[in-house]
């Protein structure tokens, strides 16, 4: 059996912050995200994500990647990132073969998807 080995190197945090204000009788909720990294992390982190995006998902064999799926990867406390942080899943948003976002997605550009 291969021992697994991560691609994320140096230190890197991901967490969720729960935020939280009152302003004039109403509560506003909203959550961030936190990343943060050693140099080595950040350029590992960074490195990753260029792997994802570079991804020609038409080349994975519809066995390992059916036709409409997106392809994605598990970071995981512990093994790809720091202990104090929340498992973080990178995917990417076009679907293999169509290009179609989900249909939860709303782009930040109304000219866009």
């Amino acid at each position: 059996m291969e021992t697994y080995r991560s691609e994320i190197t140096g230190h890197l945090d991901i967490q969720v912050d729960n935020k939280e204000d009152e302003f004039e009788g109403q509560i506003e909720k909203w959550q961030d995200v936190l990343i943060h990294g050693d140099p080595e992390g950040l350029r590992s982190f960074s490195q990753f994500l260029m792997k994802v995006a570079d991804l020609n998902q038409e080349s994975i064999p519809d066995k390992d990647l059916p036709y409409g799926e997106r392809e994605h990867y598990h970071l995981r406390p512990q093994w790809d990132l720091a202990k104090s942080s929340v498992q973080v899943i990178v995917g990417r948003l076009d679907a293999k073969g169509t290009g179609h976002f989900y249909d939860s997605y709303v782009s930040k550009d109304a000219e866009k998807k």
